[in-house]
């Protein structure tokens, strides 16, 4: 039986707006084992990143259980959750605005020590700040730097020192290699997949980056307007992508050999609106394939269409015989 850390059910994050409720996150389920990583994709908008806030309360859930370790993270208090984020980490997009600038680097990832007494002793803190600069690859002598004297590389590496001082067991990685040069990207997430071996991380990773992801991920799901529209290993999902967004998706990565491209799935038709959505598959008006009677009859549910590759879309599922 697989070691789940996480098992997220039901989730939902509407925003309310003068037009009416945003469904930002809808109805989200997937669950996630011990040491692994999720790679959460989709295009802007879709709610990765809200689901991601959501899973560690820096946004409360509208509703939905978020289980973190036989936990449900929606009935604790704020102390009893204060306490839980020491295991819930994140890194976020932009290595910059994510750190303080009055602060120097000694004093950003010192700070969730000092606040959480993990260490009160002062040089024991110091040496233990010493020792994450190292972990990240961070020369020592930046120590007393500002944010603003370093490049972005060296900002994100400070805001995952800035992650592990917790010593957690999940961090989310919301983008964290987007607003970064290719590069620099490569170093960043071998630094992360070494941390991950020796540290025993468990990731939520969130990009829409599929050629970064397919690398990255154990697991991958696809985010459409709020609903995970397919979910599989990551060598499934690439091998044999179910989902007509999926497709499209995985149309549009380059190839990297000259003379070859794929054949692009082009996309046309007016996008869903997020407020009030209605009781429908939200890509239909989209989709190439949709069967208005079939696709706009009813909120797709996923479904597992072969083992651990789940797919909504009810076109889909009735040409494997699940729907009637």
């Amino acid at each position: 039986m697989a070691d789940n850390i996480l098992e997220v059910r039901h989730l939902k994050k509407y925003f309310k707006t003068s037009r009416g409720m945003l469904h930002a996150v809808d109805d989200i389920n997937f669950t996630l084992e011990r040491k692994k990583t999720l790679g959460l994709v989709g295009e802007s908008g879709c709610g990765k990143s809200t689901t991601g806030r959501a899973i560690l309360r820096l946004l409360e859930p509208t509703s939905g259980e978020i289980i973190f370790e036989g936990k449900d993270l929606n009935k604790l208090s704020k102390t009893q959750m204060r306490h839980m984020r020491k295991d819930m980490q994140i890194i976020f997009q932009d290595p910059f605005s994510s750190l303080d600038p009055k602060k120097t680097v000694s004093q950003i990832i010192a700070e969730p020590i000092k606040e959480n007494k993990i260490i009160t002793d002062k040089l024991l803190r110091e040496e233990r700040v010493l020792e994450l600069m190292e972990t990240v690859g961070l020369a020592e002598r930046y120590i007393n730097t500002y944010p603003h004297e370093l490049d972005g590389g060296r900002r994100q590496r400070i805001g995952i020192a800035r992650a592990l001082a917790m010593e957690p067991k999940l961090i989310v990685c919301d983008e964290p290699v987007s607003a970064l040069d290719v590069s620099i990207q490569a170093q960043i997430l071998n630094l992360l997949k070494d941390l991950q071996e020796k540290l025993g991380l468990t990731y939520i990773f969130i990009t829409h980056d599929l050629s970064v992801v397919n690398h990255f991920s154990d697991d991958i799901a696809v985010m459409y307007l709020g609903q995970i529209v397919e979910k599989a290993p990551a060598e499934e999902l690439f091998d044999n992508p179910i989902h007509p967004y999926t497709q499209a998706l995985l149309s549009a990565i380059p190839i990297p050999e000259l003379g070859h491209q794929r054949q692009r799935v082009a996309l046309r038709g007016e996008i869903t609106s997020p407020i009030e959505p209605p009781e429908e598959c939200r890509f239909a008006k989209r989709c190439l394939m949709c069967n208005p009677e079939i696709c706009k009859a009813s909120v797709p549910v996923l479904m597992e269409v072969s083992p651990s590759h789940f797919v909504a879309c009810p076109l889909k599922q009735k040409e494997m015989g699940l729907l009637k």
